[in-house]
């Protein structure tokens, strides 16, 4: 069995193929569906018109239909779109369940069926999220913070010489220029906000010093790196938790 997963987020898209119960291959889309010819040659890539069907996780709600006319278009198949009226691996003990995006809820799903529970899975996305799960398996709410792109982007857009600066590069060893001293600031502040929020969340809303920390997102391992916490980074735990709720909802 083959699926086409796609996660769709505010700044970039990531298309996946699941096969044998795992993401076999990925493909980053930067706009997303605005670059339909890199849409069509990822699919094709991905082989999409070989797998039997697709699900989307997505954040952009306006533009779900354009992505189920191009998977039907380019693959022939049909788009299922994530929501919580889905089976899913873990319970949900959320006042408002419709409020939580899809991504978050397969990343809540991928972490339990990688990791077990309780867990708690910080994605570094456009945004900064935490999703918590508990000890009986139950989604209960997480955290929303400023991501890495918004700080730098606001930065730059919003001062006269603040430049905008690249986070895909080495640590600065040292402060003595401008571009230096933003990404030390983008990089200390987000470990320490990691730091500070896991740490409330395990002793404050989990009461469990041993729960289970495990990160997603590009930007996860540079922004991580040094931090005095356990923590799994995984690149694929939003595609792959998209996977296990495909096969769950068969």
């Amino acid at each position: 069995m083959a699926a086409i997963l796609i996660d769709v987020g505010n700044t970039s898209t990531t298309i996946g193929r699941w096969e044998n119960d795992k993401v076999v291959d990925w493909v980053a889309v930067k706009g997303g569906i605005k670059n339909p010819p890199e849409v069509a040659a990822a699919l094709e890539k991905l082989g999409a018109s070989e797998c039997e069907g697709a699900l989307l996780a997505s954040v952009v709600p306006s533009v779900n239909p354009v992505w189920t006319w191009m998977i039907e278009k380019v693959a022939g198949i049909k788009l299922d779109i994530l929501s919580i009226k889905h089976k899913l691996p873990i319970g949900i003990k959320y006042p408002n369940p419709e409020q939580i995006g899809a991504d978050r809820i397969a990343d809540a799903a991928g972490a339990v069926a990688r990791y077990g529970h309780p867990v708690i899975v910080a994605d570094f996305g456009t945004a900064l999220t935490f999703d918590v799960v508990d000890e009986d398996c139950n989604y209960i709410g997480g955290v929303i913070a400023p991501g890495l792109p918004l700080m730098t982007d606001y930065l730059h857009e919003r001062t006269a010489k603040l430049p905008l600066v690249t986070l895909d590069d080495d640590f600065p060893e040292r402060c003595d220029s401008t571009e230096n001293a933003m990404k030390l600031g983008a990089k200390l502040g987000h470990r320490g906000m990691v730091r500070e929020i896991a740490t409330y969340l395990k002793d404050e809303v989990l009461k469990n010093d041993s729960a289970i920390l495990c990160a997603t997102g590009g930007y996860a391992a540079w922004a991580l790196e040094g931090l005095d916490m356990d923590c799994h980074i995984d690149y694929d735990l939003t595609l792959f938790g998209l996977g296990v709720i495909y096969v769950q909802n068969r």
